[in-house]
């Protein structure tokens, strides 16, 4: 009793000198809420997108390359208007977390020691069991390769940020594309068209089987790993935004631009549209290292946010 006494006052007192107020948010909800944004990312091509196809459309001077590009525009249409999803390969499920410092995730009764990566992997199953979605993990890479007929565990990448609020992005990462992705590490005299010729070399080498046209996610900087990360976490930009830094935001137009020059075009058939847009995030590096990454993603691209 009297410890108990203690730590209550304890509480009190730590409460009373304005410390933080922790927002608790239901286990059921994150479940609710992944589920949602795996059947929304399957179902409807993001508008920015959709824009950025139909500016190619108009722009396109291949006849062939417009036609491709306008029966990919009416698959969108149909896809969220009959609720099907946008390609058979409904993707490997990607999760980025925010969380804020002062949440706190609250299991039910039934489950006391379930975590948000818990929570977040049941919204998965849920998601691609209720959505009809195709089911693409195997449990073991290399040997057995047995499906997890679930489609988890995701792929959870999660960061702790100030405030009170959860914010939850599932991009649905279509195998043939992420095949096509690459990581180097130049040396730190390398030079802006060094990396430039590197990138587009890597969007050429991916060619048709990716899936033209391309969203190119660059990360530079960072180590190995962070600089892949970084690659992935800039196709989660909207493609209508630019890198804040002049420099980058300039490299990200010289880069779309040469990539399109390679005339890869829509499905690889030729045209003046092999990339609609080309996002680059940075990091701090070594001082003897300069880690580049490059995440191709296909025409399908499929990425929903939701804050909780």
């Amino acid at each position: 009793m009297v410890r108990n006494f203690r730590l209550w006052r304890i509480r009190a007192r730590v409460t009373s000198r304005g410390s933080r107020i922790v927002r608790y948010i239901k286990f059921e909800k994150i479940i609710d809420t992944v589920e949602s944004l795996c059947i929304a990312a399957a179902y409807e091509l993001g508008d920015d997108v959709l824009a950025a196809l139909r500016q190619a459309a108009q722009k396109e001077t291949n006849p062939a390359a417009a036609k491709i590009l306008n029966q990919l525009i009416e698959n969108a249409h149909i896809a969220k208007a009959e609720s099907i999803p946008l390609c058979q390969d409904t993707g490997l499920a990607v999760v980025f977390v925010e969380q804020g410092a002062d949440v706190a995730i609250k299991p039910s009764a039934d489950q006391t020691q379930a975590t948000l990566s818990d929570a977040i992997n049941a919204g998965v199953a849920a998601g691609y069991e209720k959505g009809f979605l195709r089911k693409s993990v195997v449990a073991d890479p290399l040997n057995k390769r047995k499906n997890t007929r679930s489609n988890t565990p995701a792929i959870i990448h999660h960061t702790i940020v100030p405030g009170e609020r959860l914010k939850l992005t599932v991009m649905t990462k279509g195998g043939g594309c992420e095949n096509k992705s690459r990581a180097t590490c130049f040396r730190p005299t390398a030079e802006r068209n060094q990396i430039i010729d590197w990138v587009v070399n890597v969007v050429r080498q991916a060619g048709a089987d990716a899936c033209p046209p391309f969203v190119v996610g660059v990360g530079i900087g960072g180590d190995f790993e962070l600089s892949c990360l970084l690659s992935k976490k800039a196709l989660c930009r909207n493609l209508t935004t630019r890198n804040s830094d002049e420099f980058y935001a300039k490299l990200e137009a010289d880069l779309l631009s040469a990539i399109n020059a390679l005339g890869l075009g829509p499905q690889g058939l030729g045209g003046d549209t092999t990339g609609l847009a080309c996002l680059v995030e940075t990091a701090p590096c070594h001082i003897a290292s300069l880690p580049v990454a490059v995440n191709i993603e296909c025409h399908s691209h499929r990425h929903k946010s939701a804050v909780i």
